[in-house]
């Protein structure tokens, strides 16, 4: 049985950052319990993009905790898929639920959840929250750890 890192294309290698989320290439890996449900979480607490209407920057915390079935997601990978919104232009909502769906449709968990905590933009924060699926009974997914907004740090 293979892990499927022979399979990876950026992993160990120089790669430039993709120009845009379609450009970018997100791999997985075979999850080596895929008996044993758990909580995998990545927390991104820089993620830029760009408003489409003004260009200007905007900036969110993101929270990713997903129930891995068959496979988990390549960190590098996922990195540079995120990485690749910086010059994208899309509103929070639709940048939150993008990833979120990109990432079910390559991993096809158990349980997928984003939370997009938002910095504010015209003085209102906007937070946005994505799941798929029903956490199994029994995990225990922590709460996202993200304070209501005052500053967010």
């Amino acid at each position: 049985m293979t892990d499927g890192t022979d399979q990876l294309s950026q992993l160990g290698k120089p790669v430039s950052t993709p120009d845009a989320p379609e450009q970018a290439q997100l791999e997985r890996v075979e999850n080596p319990h895929p008996d044993t449900d758990y909580v995998a979480r990545f927390t991104v607490p820089e993620f830029t993009s760009v408003c489409p209407v003004t260009g200007q920057p905007d900036f969110a915390h993101l929270v990713l905790d997903y129930v891995p079935d068959r496979w988990l997601v390549e960190s590098k990978s996922l990195k540079l898929f995120l990485t690749s919104f910086r010059n994208h232009g899309a509103f929070h909502e639709d940048c939150t639920v993008h990833i979120g769906r990109k990432l079910v449709e390559l991993l096809e968990p158990r349980w997928f959840r984003i939370g997009g905590y938002w910095y504010p933009r015209g003085g209102i924060p906007i937070d946005v929250f994505w799941q798929h699926g029903k956490l199994p009974e029994g995990v225990w997914a922590p709460d996202q750890g993200v304070a209501p907004y005052r500053g967010r740090g």
